[in-house]
């Protein structure tokens, strides 16, 4: 199965570099690049790609309102918008993830592989899904919470991680969710706990670690 990518970007060159990062990737080939929103609309009636790689910042209007006028196309967003309010309105909008520039070839072939997976997974489920499938597919974690952790939030933080370019400490994931450091980390250690994400010790130059966290595929 080969999944074919639009790239939107208003820069024409970081458009051919996000080109050339998708074209190193096994199964995923560019069908086009568009720079306006407008193009972008345009090309997703034109070539039917099944996954767009949306910017935000476009000349003529946000990549958010494009991504609400999108239909029949899965949309992975890439900007350099980092603000809750703009994460939370691309998850409401139905972006399947979203990659925060700059980014490394290796990050996104991360994100592509994942999206691979999860639709190769679609075609080898039934007519009927059991709910183990859906959650599989939504990457849900159904171990139970400790006491004082609300499954809602547990969401959030989970999103907010899955998404990140890379790991995040505690204090990275408290500003993408809105949580205090205290609350993110609880969160952080029982998603490890529960062996949807991992810690990974960064040593500095004091020789104390820092305690980052990243999303287990």
């Amino acid at each position: 199965m080969t999944f074919r990518v639009l790239v939107v970007d208003d820069d024409f060159m970081v458009a051919r570099i996000h080109s050339g990062y998708v074209a190193k990737v096994p199964g995923f080939e560019v069908v086009g690049t568009a720079h306006t929103g407008a193009a972008a609309l345009e090309a997703v009636a034109e070539q039917r790609p099944d996954l767009v790689l949306l910017d935000i910042y476009l000349p003529d209007m946000s990549g958010l309102e494009v991504l609400n006028r999108l239909r029949g196309v899965d949309v992975l967003m890439i900007s350099a918008a980092r603000d809750l309010p703009t994460v939370r309105e691309a998850m409401r909008g139905g972006a399947i993830s979203y990659l925060i520039k700059p980014f490394t070839a290796a990050a996104l072939a991360e994100r592509l592989t994942q999206y691979a997976d999860t639709r190769r997974q679609l075609t080898t489920i039934g007519p009927e899904v059991r709910q183990d499938d859906i959650d599989r597919l939504f990457g849900v974690v159904r171990a139970p919470l400790p006491k004082g952790l609300s499954s809602a939030t547990c969401a959030l933080v989970a999103d907010a991680l899955r998404q990140a370019a890379g790991d995040l400490s505690a204090t990275e994931a408290a500003t993408l969710t809105g949580l205090s450091r205290v609350s993110a980390r609880r969160y952080l250690e029982y998603l490890c706990a529960a062996g949807r994400a991992e810690l990974r010790p960064r040593y500095g130059t004091t020789g104390r670690p820092e305690h980052r966290y990243r999303w287990m595929s």
